[in-house]
């Protein structure tokens, strides 16, 4: 699992002449064979025509001999002659791709830790409930607590007149008490439990009327972290509550993205704190102003940097330097992440977003 200080490396790594080879690949047995997998990759190496590098080969040694296939997805990092080579299985899968240039290809990576870092989930009905902490798709940690059996009162026992001492309706009271306590005491052992933990979004399974009822009674804090609800029986496996919870923040940063694309896109339009389009986006990151960069999944383009001023374009006629001062690269919106993440900017790749293609495929919220 890939942290901070291994993305930082990765942002800062200085490859000389060398080529990096940056390579993402959903390795998902279950879908594909892992010989199918394998194969792929060569004709990805093959077709980007590094296949003969020591870096591919050190690729394909990894694949065949290192890698345990038990996560579905894997980043892979080297430079053309193998002697820095990183590897990051992921708990979530990748879009396959192979992209080779002067610097690691990290927008995928960004989108991970964007999306799938530090959440919760707990599992409530009843009688108790179950904690989990994730980051990255990946459980970190799990505990439980179980409270005080809720037991019904048998039919026919007591008295059947309403209103009666010592009848039904006693009965049911006491067993309402016996819920609400327990789910007291549920939501205090979830604020020990969350206490300390950097959890960005809390998910909670259960049924609708439990869930409800738990929720008014968590922490502040837990609360301010609430995400979702859906339904899910206590005793569910942890690898259903993994993929269940993994489909909500998908579908939950769907409609966050959206909001963020409009957001940006009428800022820019009523002359705000925003810019659409490559050439304004660039000269933002340029000027150090870039708060958000927003980017469709998969826009690449050549453009230039010159590395001594972190000055960034895609249209020469746009710099202030000589052409000579400046140095082409394959992919200038890879290097926009760069140096946007280096600048203590925030990154956003965002997927099938049709008001985000229509604004150029990229854009930025600003600092000032």
């Amino acid at each position: 699992m890939i942290n901070q200080e291994q993305l930082q490396e990765l942002l800062s790594y200085e490859n000389g002449s060398q080529k990096m080879l940056s390579l993402y690949l959903d390795t998902d047995y279950t879908q594909d064979s892992i010989e199918t997998i394998k194969l792929r990759v060569k004709g990805m190496l093959k077709e980007a025509q590094v296949h003969q590098s020591e870096g591919s080969e050190a690729i394909e040694k990894y694949l065949n001999h290192s890698y345990d296939w038990s996560r579905p997805g894997l980043a892979l990092f080297t430079n053309e002659d193998g002697t820095f080579f990183r590897d990051y299985p992921t708990a979530v899968s990748f879009r396959n791709r192979l992209r080779v240039g002067q610097k690691a290809y990290i927008k995928p990576l960004a989108h991970l830790l964007d999306h799938y870092a530090h959440y919760g989930v707990i599992l409530v009905d009843r009688i108790g409930a179950r904690y989990f902490e994730y980051h990255l798709g990946e459980l970190q940690t799990t505990d439980g607590f179980m409270g005080e059996d809720v037991r019904k009162l048998k039919k026919g026992s007591g008295s059947s007149a309403v209103g009666m001492r010592g009848g039904q309706g006693s009965g049911f009271r006491h067993e309402e008490e016996v819920v609400q306590r327990n789910l007291r005491d549920a939501a205090a052992a979830a604020g020990d439990f969350f206490r300390n933990k950097p959890i960005r979004r809390l998910f909670l399974g259960g049924t609708a009327e439990t869930v409800s009822q738990f929720r008014s009674m968590l922490p502040k804090q837990l609360q301010s972290c609430y995400a979702g609800t859906f339904a899910m029986d206590m005793n569910a496996g942890e690898h259903e509550v993994r993929q269940h919870t993994l489909s909500l923040l998908e579908e939950l940063n769907r409609e966050r993205e959206k909001k963020l694309v409009k957001t940006m896109i009428t800022a820019q339009a009523k002359g705000g704190n925003a810019v659409v389009g490559l050439d304004d986006t660039l000269q933002a990151i340029s000027d150090k102003r870039v708060k958000s960069l927003i980017i469709s999944d998969g826009f690449r383009t050549p453009g230039y940097t010159h590395p001594a001023s972190d000055f960034v374009t895609a249209n020469l006629a746009r710099s202030p330097l000589s052409d000579q001062e400046m140095t082409e690269v394959e992919d200038v919106v890879n290097t926009a992440v760069l140096l946007t993440m280096n600048q203590g900017g925030h990154v956003e790749i965002v997927s099938d977003c049709p008001e985000l293609e229509g604004a150029g495929q990229i854009g930025a919220i600003l600092r000032y």
